[in-house]
């Protein structure tokens, strides 16, 4: 196999993951741009966005990638069952890696944006709404992460090919789609919204 062969196949099978990561980014910012209200509701939130979506990338990313090393090295089966201890392990680990570094993420954004003297929410609303987001896009992106890998591995794709544009696209929509959602809970529990 030549290294144009390989760079042909690498194209071939990202080039519909890389597509659908472009729709979904739009999607996500479609959905970003009707939080009007929510953002103007919580000051400090549009600051906190693109924190919360690159935690996802990275966290689950990660997660995607052990996974992919996995099924090469043959340690795991690219089928799910309940006693997999090494899945549920890495699955649980991404979980908690997810919610605590959205937990972070918010306070030094409030911190940060106290400091420079900006309007900025209340610090339980920030960490309420990381916590929920981070909670819910955790659960959603790691079942799709593993049914992506899994099912592309049985198809005979490279897993580490579609990884990456896979996590990107799910975490954006989910991501963004349950940041409303935990914005709107935790503001309603608040008594604010």
């Amino acid at each position: 196999m030549t290294v144009r062969d390989v760079a042909v196949e690498a194209y071939r099978e990202a080039l519909p993951a890389l597509s659908t990561s472009l729709v979904g980014g739009l999607i996500a910012g479609v959905v970003l741009g009707g939080m009007r209200a929510e953002l103007r509701a919580v000051p400090g939130l549009l600051v906190l966005v693109p924190a919360l979506l690159a935690t996802r990338g990275n966290v689950y990313g990660s997660f995607g990638a052990r996974i992919a090393t996995a099924l090469h090295q043959g340690l795991i089966e690219p089928t799910v069952t309940a006693g997999d201890t090494r899945l549920r392990a890495a699955a649980a680990a991404a979980i908690a890696n997810g919610i605590f570094t959205s937990t972070f993420a918010s306070i030094v954004a409030y911190f940060l944006l106290t400091a420079l003297g900006e309007s900025v929410a209340p610090l339980p609303i920030l960490i309420g709404v990381a916590l929920v987001a981070g909670l819910l896009s955790g659960i959603v992106l790691s079942v799709v992460v593993v049914t992506v890998v899994f099912a592309g591995y049985r198809r005979g794709h490279n897993p580490d090919t579609i990884v990456g544009p896979v996590v990107t696209t799910t975490g954006d929509v989910f991501g963004i789609l349950f940041l409303l959602i935990a914005v709107r809970t935790v503001l309603v529990i608040a008594g604010v919204f």
